[in-house]
């Protein structure tokens, strides 16, 4: 069976992620076919849009598939995943910079890699059933594939607040974050395919969208940003009230779980890119932290805990917050030098 499906339908370039017994997990083969695809794409003429979709209702895909992160790492390989993500945030990229219009259609869970594959395009349409994350700190990760392009610009400090817990976003907290941008239930999403498909305008997704029901973050807004506004997480952590509310209780929950290193690095990191909000700064922050992520992070814990051994008690680095120092979170974020992400001539 092949992973990804890639053709082209009537006006439409469609790529369709077909790994549903995997939740659509992104493979490396995976991120290179479909930049093959864009590359394509671009300057055929007859190609008016592209449509990302996935097969199964499950999941548009749940992550990057770091199964094999986890062996190369005790391999002692840490070249393997500095590769993989070379070329998946060149992809982000691609998706990012794309010249014509790129519709993707969010069901199930929207995770971490799947986010950089769909939450990039110009039409994001979510539905009833989507949950949308960015789960990376629960893995001694950061948040990565752009994603902190998108926190770091969504209302107030809910970048931080969604980096720091992987919270996840239903439909309306994904438009009202900036994950997604329309709300069109699930049972007219066939239909709208085969629009888009015929026609090849994207006009069909804004007279087929709903008005999305209250979003829950928003709700919440002013008590997230009573607490995640500090400069480092010591500052989010000593913000916390003593009696908190629903909203905060749930936070520190999530946050409680976390590696202490990455959350403090997504905080800096968060901010690096919120003062020059570009998918390229975005991806140059990133990678600096994962190239270094097998050797000096907790990221092969964070894997052995969750999908090995799935034992779900990793032993980070640090016992917890206030463990963390600066010089370890500037260690995990200095310039790589000669061993930068490069990025140039993909627009």
């Amino acid at each position: 069976m092949t992973d990804v499906l890639i053709r082209t339908e009537g006006r439409a370039g469609r790529i369709t992620l077909n790994r549903p017994d995997a939740l659509n997990a992104l493979t490396w083969d995976m991120c290179r076919e479909i930049e093959v695809a864009l590359d394509k794409w671009r300057a055929d003429e007859t190609v008016k849009l592209l449509i990302i979709d996935a097969a199964g209702d499950r999941a548009f895909c749940s992550g990057g598939d770091i199964a094999e992160m986890y062996a190369s790492g005790q391999r002692g390989d840490a070249d393997y995943g500095r590769a993989f993500w070379r070329d998946e945030y060149r992809l982000n990229a691609k998706l990012f910079h794309f010249p014509k219009p790129v519709v993707t259609f969010l069901q199930g869970f929207t995770m971490g890699g799947g986010v950089g594959i769909g939450c990039h395009g110009s039409h994001r349409i979510v539905g009833d059933g989507s949950r949308i994350a960015m789960p990376e700190c629960g893995i001694g990760l950061i948040p990565d594939v752009g994603g902190s392009l998108i926190l770091a610009t969504a209302p107030g400090r809910l970048g931080e607040y969604l980096g720091l817990t992987a919270d996840r976003m239903d439909a309306s907290d994904a438009i009202y974050c900036g994950f997604a941008d329309y709300f069109v239930p699930e049972s007219r999403w066939d239909a709208l395919k085969q629009t888009l498909i015929q026609t090849g305008d994207p006009a069909a997704v804004d007279s087929t969208a709903l008005p999305p029901p209250p979003s829950r973050l928003a709700g919440w807004q002013a008590q997230i940003d009573a607490v995640f506004g500090g400069e480092t997480l010591g500052d989010i952590y000593r913000a916390f009230p003593n009696s908190l509310p629903d909203s905060l209780a749930h936070a520190k929950k999530l946050m409680d779980r976390n590696a202490p290193l990455s959350m403090a690095v997504t905080v800096e990191m968060i901010h690096r890119v919120r003062m020059r909000p570009t998918i390229e700064n975005a991806l140059d922050q990133e990678y600096r932290f994962t190239f270094r992520a097998v050797e000096q992070s907790d990221f092969i814990e964070g894997i052995r805990a969750a999908i090995i051994d799935k034992d779900r008690n990793p032993r980070w680095q640090h016992a917890d917050w206030s463990a963390v120092r600066g010089a370890d979170v500037l260690k995990m974020t200095l310039p790589l030098g000669k061993d930068a992400l490069k990025l140039e001539d993909i627009t």
